[in-house]
C-alpha cells in the first residue's frame, strides 16, 4: 500500500509541473545553466521518514538557505549576547541583498540578508578563517545528516560577480563588525552558499530544526535546544526577505528561501520540507515553491499558528478481536475459527485534535501491521475533532487498504460534529461511504462476520436442536422428551421478544437461525448491547435460577426462527427424569463461566 501522503506529494508535483512562471537567477552566471523544468519535494517527519518526488535527487547550491545555519552556529559558537551585539533580527523588508545596517551601530539588522550573513561567517568558531570554514561545513553537515562538498565552480562564478557583497564586507569592518580580514570571512560566506545539496539534504535540515535540533535519523545534536526557538523566529519575520510578512501571513511556517531555486520550511513539532525548483520571482524565491508550501499549508492545516500536537500522541493503545472480541455468542465452528484468525482485526485507540501530521502517523502503522491484519477499527471516542484535511487521508488510506481487502471502520464518533462533519464532507464523491459504528462491539462483530466471510448473517447455516449448548450432553432419550415439548416460533427483524422489566413468562428461548441483541437500559434513556446471540444460542434460562422479571431487552437483529420451551414444562420433564435439570444446570454454569472469562479479557484489553 502506498502511503497517501506519497501520493498527495506525486499529484501536486504533477499539477505544478504546468506552472511556468519565473527566471532563473543570471547575476551568478553559474546558476543560469540549471534546467528551468527541475522540480523536487520532500517532507521529513520527526521520527525520520521522509517522503520524496520530482527531482528530489538532483543536487543545487544550497545558497542563502545556509544562511540561518551559519547563524545557528555563531549562536552556539559565541552566544547570545555577542552574536546581537553584532547582528540584529529585525525584518528588514528589502530585498536580500540591500545594504541594511542599523544607522547608529552599523550592525546589519538580521542575520538573513547578505549583510548579516556575511557577518556571521566571521562569528562561527575559529582561529583562522579555515578552521571557520570548517566549522561552517561540519555544522551544516550535521544538519543534512550526510557530509556536504562544495560546486568549485558555483564558488568562483560568485566569487568573481560578488562586487556588491565586496563593498558590504568593507562596511562591516568599517562599523567594527568584522574584526579581522573582511575579503576572507566573504570567501566563506560564498563557499557556503556553494554547498551542494539536494530537497532531501533540505528536508532533514529542516527537520533537525523541527525536531528540537537534533536529527531525526542520526540522533546527532546540530544545534542546543535553546538556540532552535531564535533560529526560526529569525526565519519566521526575515527569511524570505520583502515576502516575509505575506508569507507569515498566509503560509504560517518559518521559512528560508535560496536563489538557487530552494525553498526550506519548518513545522516545529511536526515536518521539514524542503523545495527545489530554479525558476524564481522578482523577490528571488522560487515560484513553484512558493506554490507547494501555499497548498501543504492550506490542505493539511500546516499553519504555525494552528492547533497542533505530537503526532505520536494521536495513537494510544493498539490490541486484537482475540483480546476483545465480540459480545455475540458465535457458534462452535465459528468460535474455533475466530479464536485462530481473531488477531487480525486490530483496534487503534486515537487522541486529541487529529491534524495531518497525527493521521500520517497513524496511517504508517497501519501499513505496518497490513501485512498480518483484515480490519482496522479507529476507536475515535477520545478524539476532539479532525481537520478536513486529515479526513481526506484517512479517506484515501481507507479506499487503498480495501484495494488490498483490508477493511477500516470508524466507531464511537455518532452524534460528534467536529468528527462527523469533516468525515462525512470529504468522503469521495464515489464511494460508498465509510462505516460508523456507534460502539466498539458493533464494529468488531462486523469485522468478524468480515473475517469469516459473511457479511449477511442470515445465510449462517440452521443448527438442529441438539446442537444448542445449553442441549449439550443430553442422552438421546432426554433429548427427545425436550423436541416433543418445545414449539417452533418466528420473530421479524426488530421485533422485541423479551423487555426489559417485564414479568418472566418462564419460557427459554433456543436459537434455531438468526441473530439477536441483548440490550441493558441506560439513565439517558438510550440502550447498551452487551450479547449478540446466533444460533445454537439461547435467551431467557435465567428464569430456571429463579429470575421473575426480565433484566434485559432482547431484539431480532434479523429474522430469527426459535425454539420455545415453557419452564413449567422442564419441571414436569425434570421430574420424571432428575438428570435432565441438572445437565441444563451444569451447562448455564459453564456458559456464564465463558462469558464471565471474554469480559476479563475485554477489561484486561483496556486497562
Amino acid at each position: 500500500m502506498q502511503s497517501p501522503i506519497q501520493v498527495y506529494l506525486d499529484d501536486l508535483c504533477m499539477r505544478l509541473a504546468s506552472t511556468h512562471a519565473g527566471e532563473l537567477a543570471n547575476y551568478i552566471p553559474e546558476l543560469s545553466k540549471a534546467d528551468p523544468d527541475w522540480f523536487g519535494i520532500s517532507i521529513v517527519t520527526m521520527d525520520g521518514v521522509i517522503y520524496s518526488t520530482g527531482d528530489s535527487e538532483q543536487k543545487f547550491t544550497i545558497q542563502s538557505i545556509s544562511k540561518p545555519f551559519v547563524y545557528a552556529s555563531a549562536l552556539a559558537d559565541r552566544g547570545v549576547d555577542f552574536v546581537m551585539g553584532k547582528v540584529g533580527v529585525e525584518p528588514s523588508g528589502d530585498a536580500f541583498n540591500s545594504i541594511s545596517l542599523n544607522p547608529k551601530t552599523g550592525a546589519p539588522l538580521n542575520p538573513m540578508i547578505n549583510a548579516g550573513a556575511i557577518a556571521t561567517a566571521s562569528l562561527v568558531q575559529g582561529e583562522t578563517t579555515e578552521e571557520q570554514w570548517e566549522r561552517i561545513v561540519d555544522s551544516l553537515s550535521t544538519f543534512a545528516g550526510r557530509p556536504l562538498s562544495m560546486d568549485e565552480d558555483v564558488y568562483r562564478s560568485e566569487s568573481e560577480t560578488g562586487f556588491r557583497n565586496r563593498a558590504i564586507a568593507w562596511m562591516l569592518k568599517n562599523f567594527g563588525i568584522i574584526d579581522g580580514e573582511p575579503m576572507a570571512s566573504l570567501e566563506n560566506y560564498f563557499r557556503q552558499c556553494s554547498l551542494l545539496v539536494d530537497c532531501r539534504d533540505l528536508a532533514y535540515m529542516a527537520a533537525t530544526l523541527a525536531n528540537g535540533g537534533v536529527h531525526p535519523i542520526t540522533g546527532e545534536r546540530a544545534l542546543p535546544l535553546e538556540h532552535v526557538e531564535r533560529v526560526l523566529s529569525v526565519m519566521a519575520t526575515c527569511g524570505m526577505y520583502d515576502f516575509a510578512g505575506s508569507w507569515l501571513y498566509e503560509i504560517g511556517m518559518p521559512a528560508k528561501s535560496g536563489v538557487g531555486g530552494g525553498i526550506i520550511a519548518v513545522l516545529p513539532g511536526r515536518f521539514g520540507i524542503g523545495i527545489f525548483s530554479p525558476r524564481l520571482d522578482p523577490k528571488g524565491n522560487s515560484v513553484r515553491g512558493i506554490k507547494v508550501c501555499q497548498h501543504l499549508s492550506r490542505d493539511f492545516g500546516l499553519h504555525v499558528f494552528s492547533r497542533s500536537g505530537e503526532p505520536g500522541m494521536a495513537l494510544g493503545r493498539i490490541y486484537t478481536a482475540a483480546q476483545a472480541p465480540s459480545k455475540r455468542q458465535p457458534s462452535p465452528d465459528m468460535r474455533s475459527y475466530l479464536n485462530e484468525h481473531a488477531h487480525r482485526i486490530k483496534y487503534l485507540c486515537l487522541h486529541g485534535y487529529l491534524a495531518v501530521d497525527g493521521v500520517e502517523y497513524v496511517i504508517r502503522r497501519m501499513i505496518d501491521m497490513a501485512a498480518d491484519s483484515s480490519c482496522f477499527i479507529l476507536d475515535m471516542h477520545q478524539v476532539d475533532g479532525i481537520s478536513d484535511s486529515a479526513a481526506r487521508l484517512l479517506h484515501d488510506a481507507r479506499l487503498q487498504l480495501a484495494g488490498d481487502n483490508i477493511a477500516l471502520v470508524f466507531s464511537r464518533i455518532h452524534g460528534r460534529h467536529a468528527i462527523e462533519h469533516p468525515l462525512s464532507t470529504t468522503s469521495p464523491k464515489a464511494d460508498h461511504g465509510y462505516l460508523s459504528f456507534e460502539d466498539n462491539d458493533l464494529a468488531v462483530e462486523w469485522c468478524e462476520n468480515y473475517l469469516l466471510g459473511d457479511l449477511a448473517r442470515a445465510t449462517e447455516p440452521t443448527v438442529s436442536l441438539g446442537d444448542c449448548v445449553m442441549l449439550l450432553g443430553l442422552p438421546s432419550e432426554l433429548m427427545a422428551l425436550v423436541a416433543n415439548a418445545v414449539v417452533k416460533k418466528r420473530f421479524v427483524q426488530g421485533e422485541a421478544i423479551l423487555t426489559t422489566g417485564e414479568a418472566g413468562n418462564g419460557h427459554v428461548f433456543f436459537i434455531e437461525k438468526g441473530y439477536v441483541s441483548i440490550l441493558v437500559p441506560l439513565e439517558d434513556g438510550a440502550h447498551q448491547r452487551i450479547a449478540s446471540l446466533g444460533p445454537g444460542m439461547s435467551f431467557g434460562e435465567m428464569v430456571l435460577l429463579g429470575q421473575t422479571t426480565r433484566s434485559a431487552t432482547v431484539v431480532a437483529d434479523c429474522d430469527v426462527n426459535c425454539w420455545v420451551l415453557d419452564a413449567k414444562d422442564i419441571d414436569c420433564l425434570a421430574h420424571e427424569a432428575p438428570m435432565l435439570k441438572i445437565i441444563l444446570l451444569e451447562n448455564i454454569s459453564r456458559d456464564m463461566a465463558g462469558k464471565l472469562l471474554r469480559a476479563t479479557q475485554w477489561i484486561a484489553a483496556l486497562a
